[in-house]
């Protein structure tokens, strides 16, 4: 690794450089560089921890299921190396190892956790040599960059190919159904009982559902779920954790954390202190996430796609106050009409450069809307300036390019979104 030595010390002073201009910026100039001028740097660098690499992919799911791992790994002794989730491409994630590596580019941690984007993870794949892949679901999204949910599958084999020792799939997506079959790794199942995928209404939104629930004794199963309480079945006896924030498809993704970490761990899983760290593990970044603004208390909630739209507003506190805002990265906002908005009942404020789309969307499904207004600085100090009745709290749901802009109009740190 001494090689990379030169390399390293330009993407430090690249980084210094990058962040005298703008703070809290150029966090993947770094990566881009070094990447460049060390080409063999960020494979040479995941292949050296000890107890290996584990990969998470898929349409969704993917930052709170790597949340997930790194807190039940960490809480059986490992030391974890993971990547925020805006460092999920190539150069954001040696961007990510800069930031924790000695000079000979070396990080000191047992294991890597990465969440890998589908499209740069399979540009990726003939480098990387994971122990454990994990993959989420393969749905209809970012439709600009994927075309179609068969794209998504495709790149998702290709970074399943790279395990040795285990590939997770959820057993309710077809098109991972079908990766399983292609592998060369032992396959581990994760999937929802049958009243659960009933109960979901819309489903889960994945591009193609399984018609087949999974059996029992053939993988962990999610048996129930009750606002942030679950129910999850495992060796075909249940167990109760909390979720860090509602909805059922966080208990899914606890599930595909569960048996991530078993795969890795092998004898070494202790089921008790994977539950422990589940229940304990705070709200993962605008997924449902309680924050303080300006002396109340604020609900973010990220919505990417069709089936999040869903999923998340399914399971919003319907008393609450909400502000939705679409930005920029939808530039055709019809792609989310397949939801059904009507659960939201009322929207004090719609924002966001597609805000008289989004308006149009809720107008159809029958939400009461209280204002409009494109400018969503301005609707955010008035949403946040509007008197809140004891006992309530406001939302705010967003896409990731709202979600950006309203944490830098309101002054807030965060570790990354799923974009």
């Amino acid at each position: 690794m001494l090689r990379y030595v030169p390399a390293i010390l330009v993407g430090r002073a690249v980084r210094f450089a990058a962040r005298l201009r703008k703070r809290g910026g150029g966090s993947a100039i770094p990566g881009l560089v070094v990447n460049r001028i060390a080409p063999g740097y960020l494979q040479k660098a995941l292949a050296s921890f000890p107890g290996g690499l584990l990969i998470v992919s898929g349409s969704n799911g993917k930052s709170t299921t790597t949340k997930m791992l790194v807190s039940i790994l960490r809480a059986h002794g490992s030391s974890i190396f993971t990547n925020p989730s805006t460092a999920n491409i190539a150069q954001g994630l040696t961007s990510a190892l800069l930031e924790e590596s000695d000079l000979t580019g070396r990080v000191k941690r047992d294991v890597a956790v990465l969440e890998m984007d589908e499209a740069h993870g399979a540009a990726l794949a003939p480098k990387l040599a994971a122990r454990v892949v994990v993959l989420t679901n393969v749905q209809v999204d970012q439709i600009v960059r994927f075309h179609d949910p068969a794209m998504v599958a495709d790149m998702l084999g290709r970074i399943a190919a790279r395990a040795s020792d285990a590939v997770v799939i959820n057993a309710d997506d077809a098109s991972l159904l079908e990766i399983a079959e292609k592998v060369t790794a032992p396959v581990v199942r994760y999937g929802v009982a049958a009243e659960v995928a009933a109960n979901a209404g819309n489903g889960f939104g994945y591009a193609r559902p399984s018609r087949d629930r999974l059996a029992a004794a053939d993988g962990i199963i999610v048996q129930s779920t009750s606002d942030r309480a679950a129910v999850l079945r495992i060796d075909d006896r249940p167990h109760e954790i909390v979720l860090p924030s509602r909805g059922v498809h966080y208990a899914i993704d606890a599930a595909a954390a569960i048996a991530g970490a078993r795969a890795l761990l092998v004898d070494g899983f202790r089921l008790d202190t994977a539950l422990g760290a589940l229940s304990a593990l705070p709200p993962v970044f605008a997924r449902g996430e309680k924050v303080v603004v300006r002396g109340q208390q604020v609900e973010f909630v990220l919505v990417k796609n069709p089936a999040s739209f869903q999923l998340n507003i399914d399971a919003l506190d319907p008393t609450s106050q909400k502000l939705i805002a679409y930005g920029s990265d939808l530039s055709d906002p019809s792609f989310f009409w397949t939801a059904s908005a009507a659960a939201l009942g009322h929207v004090d404020v719609v924002t966001g450069s597609k805000s008289a789309e989004l308006a149009l969307q809720l107008a159809y499904d029958g939400v009461e809307i209280g204002d409009v207004e494109p400018d969503l600085r301005v609707a955010l100090d008035t949403f946040l300036a509007a008197p809140l009745p004891t006992g309530r709290h406001k939302t705010i749901i967003f896409s990731a390019d709202a979600m950006r802009r309203t944490r830098a109009h309101l002054g807030l740190t965060a570790d990354g979104d799923d974009s």
